[in-house]
């Protein structure tokens, strides 16, 4: 009896690090025999025509595909209105973290790539004064151009390259401090997701708010034909459409940040599956500590 292999996003296995988080070379054979194991022979095509260098993919070439499919997907973020929807969504608890106490209340963007959330909240000036807007990313390619995004637009924010949820990364004060992310949760296992939402109750934030695909039937078929409508690069049409499938339910995004972060008063606010809105594609796990 054989064991089926889990589909994976091509961009999960393009970067490799050790447990130092040093970088380590890549080798492009191996990526796409992982690929065609779990029946994804156009994803192993597509990484076989990528440049290499016996055998080992280039580097520079890997983090150039990086930021354009970031880019790509900067556009799927605009017209999902997704910066107004975090800054409705982000005001309320902006504004109770001020009453409690004064000082600056900071907003930490978890695997924030281009940075697009962040840099429209500072270009939009949207939750205010005293709101320090914190962009954190594993990939520091990434991290490098929403630093220059950043800088040649003159806004507030800063980006950090590496883990947001590991102490002293980015949360200096848990209890002025939101974190959130978009399109991060479905990267994760199931088994993972618990250890997720443990960090951030380890680090003492004062909430989250975590956005991620409502897997259903119109999200897969919306994807598919967005990303075969908009998107240029190969990387893009593949992943964004994988996505859409691996997404996890609602009823495992709470099941998990009740186990990871049970001191947390959290819910999942899903749209309408009836009649569906195009903007319900993306719905976040929220959590306030109680």
């Amino acid at each position: 009896m054989t064991t089926s292999v889990e589909r994976v996003e091509i961009t999960d296995l393009l970067w490799r690090r050790d447990e130092h988080g040093v970088a380590q070379p890549v080798r492009r054979s191996q990526v796409a025999q992982r690929l065609r194991a779990s029946g994804q022979h156009r994803a192993a095509r597509i990484v076989e025509r990528m440049p290499a260098a016996d055998d080992v993919l280039d580097p520079q070439q890997v983090d150039a595909m990086a930021v354009t499919v970031h880019c790509e997907l900067q556009r799927l973020s605009e017209e999902l209105q997704f910066g107004r929807r975090v800054a409705h969504l982000l005001r309320p608890e902006v504004a109770r973290l001020r009453d409690r106490a004064p000082g600056p209340v900071r907003v930490v963007d978890v695997g924030c790539g281009l940075g697009f959330v962040v840099r429209s909240l500072a270009h939009e000036q949207a939750l205010g004064p005293d709101v320090e807007l914190v962009g954190v990313d594993l990939n520091g390619a990434l991290v490098a151009e929403a630093t220059r995004l950043a800088g040649m637009e003159r806004l507030e924010c800063r980006f950090v390259h590496g883990d947001a949820v590991a102490p002293g990364t980015a949360v200096d004060d848990g209890a002025r401090t939101v974190v959130i992310s978009s399109g991060l949760l479905h990267h994760l296992p199931s088994q993972q997701l618990v250890d997720f939402f443990h960090a951030q109750a380890d680090l003492g934030v004062a909430g989250f708010a975590h956005w991620d695909i409502a897997p259903c039937l119109w999200s897969t078929v919306g994807a598919w034909v967005f990303h075969r409508a908009r998107m240029r690069e190969p990387v893009s049409r593949h992943d964004g459409v994988l996505s859409a499938r691996r997404a996890h339910p609602a009823v495992t995004l709470l099941a998990a940040a009740h186990a990871g972060a049970p001191g947390y008063e959290s819910a999942v606010l899903e749209g309408t599956r009836w009649h569906p809105r195009a903007l319900d594609v993306l719905r976040p796990v929220v959590g306030r500590r109680a």
